[in-house]
């Protein structure tokens, strides 16, 4: 087994910062990565990415060529299609690269996994050709591939900055199907002052909406009663706006309700958590530099609650100057100071997008019949039985339906599960929790384990 100052999982914004600022102060450092190049998914194929889709994507994915660089550039120890499928508290990390599994312990464990989209169940989700926003905007980065007549349903920033993407691209969407609800904007407005100390981001956002209307896409406000329709693939959107109920026809519908932190490897670490009531979301509890209640582990990025790519690399080289500092190495406090004050006047933004774009109560509450557990086939309905029937939380659910068991681990169920509980027994979803984590965190061959040479703990 190899030994390192250093592991990062993950080379998005947090981790490829971490790693220039940890090789900075002279620690070894080993990135794992399950991307086949460095970016995670707001740089992806930045490297690749030729003249004319650099402009479609924008200044700010262009910007992450320069960190992507620095990174490469850094001296540290990168492995790319790496997939880590275990870490212990005594911060040994196992990881599977294909041929086999290798396991390295690390004086800290930097987690940089980023975040994912908030699953939206409803009726007609699981038909052929509805995909994630997200998953849109991956097939734009990665291969220059335009997704045609997708029809967005949800809200988000996200959502607006791939349309505004996709009409640089000259291929806008048929239409926005928007879900905030009426009054909201004016319930956010309280947090605007404070959001003023980030007026790049508002004047960025107030731009991307201007280039998708300008561009004569529909726009549909406060939708409810989403549905879609269709029988062997999807044929139609239908929803109620302006007291209308309203129907168009497409083959492609992209869903997104805005992103929630990964929370998977700082469950399976048993770190403490906590459940954000602004994001809808658990997070693990850190400190200031990024620290989790478990020694030796941080969390810098979205995993640590969302707060975008500039925050991800502030939180990142925040962290491995933590880091440093505790195996001894020179770090300046003033340069410390610096970064920390840059990330506090990022993150002045998030309280009024979380506000406005908190996701709709249908996505928390989805009907009877909806199927919520896509890999067990486990329904609304059936969760809410189980929760009658005494389940205190999805753990409980987990032992009655098999909800969480499959191949994403509750990536996806997860938040919705624990919502649809605590909603049926009177609860917060803070007391209700989360699924408990085990090894391995992604479906791995039995005789790769078998090959192992050490032992892995199991909890």
């Amino acid at each position: 087994m190899t030994t390192t100052d250093l592991v990062i999982i993950g080379a998005g914004p947090a981790g490829m910062a971490a790693a220039v600022e940890a090789r900075a102060a002279g620690l070894s450092v080993l990135v794992l990565d399950e991307a086949p190049a460095p970016g995670g998914q707001i740089y992806r194929g930045v490297e690749a990415a030729n003249a004319a889709r650099r402009t479609i994507l924008g200044k700010d994915y262009v910007h992450g060529a320069d960190l992507v660089a620095a990174f490469r550039a850094c001296g540290a120890t990168y492995k790319s299609g790496a997939t880590v499928w275990n870490v212990s508290p005594e911060k040994v990390v196992d990881y599977s690269v294909g041929t086999g599994s290798l396991q390295v312990e690390a004086g800290a464990v930097l987690v940089a996994t980023g975040a994912v989209e908030r699953a939206t169940p409803m009726k007609g989700w699981l038909l052929p050709g509805v995909t994630t926003a997200g998953a849109v905007q991956i097939l734009l980065k990665a291969s220059g591939v335009i997704e045609p007549d997708v029809v967005f349903v949800g809200s988000g920033p996200l959502l607006w900055l791939i349309a505004s993407q996709m009409v640089a691209a000259g291929a806008p969407p048929k239409a926005i199907v928007e879900t905030v609800p009426k009054g909201r904007t004016l319930a956010a407005a309280k947090h605007l002052p404070k959001a003023l100390a980030a007026s790049a981001y508002l004047a960025k956002g107030l731009q991307m909406m201007r280039a998708v209307k300008q561009a004569g896409v529909p726009i549909h406000r406060g939708a409810e009663g989403v549905a879609i329709e269709g029988e062997s693939h999807v044929e139609a959107v239908t929803f109620t706006a302006d007291g209308a109920r309203q129907r168009i026809p497409t083959r492609h519908v992209a869903l997104h309700q805005g992103v929630v932190p990964n929370q998977q490897v700082t469950r399976l670490l048993v770190c403490e958590h906590r459940y954000d009531e602004s994001q809808r979301a658990f997070a693990p509890v850190v400190d200031a530099d990024g620290a989790t209640s478990v020694a030796g582990i941080y969390v810098a990025g979205d995993g640590a609650g969302i707060g975008g790519a500039k925050a991800a690399a502030l939180a990142g080289r925040l962290a491995a100057m933590a880091i440093a500092a505790r195996a001894g190495k020179a770090v300046s406090d003033a340069e410390r100071t610096k970064v920390r004050t840059a990330l506090d006047k990022d993150r002045a933004i998030r309280p009024l997008l979380e506000a406005l774009y908190a996701p709709s109560a249908e996505a928390l509450a989805p009907a009877d019949d909806v199927v919520v557990c896509r890999c067990e086939e486990v329904t609304a309905g059936d969760v809410r039985a189980a929760a009658r029937l005494g389940a205190p939380g999805p753990n409980q659910v987990k032992s009655y339906l098999r909800a969480g068991m499959g191949p994403c681990q509750g990536r996806v169920c997860g938040l919705v599960v624990a919502e649809i509980i605590a909603a049926t027994r009177g609860q917060s979803v803070a007391d209700v929790g989360y699924y408990r984590i085990r090894p391995p965190l992604k479906p791995l061959p039995l005789a790769e384990l078998a090959a192992l040479d050490a032992p892995v703990a199991a909890e």
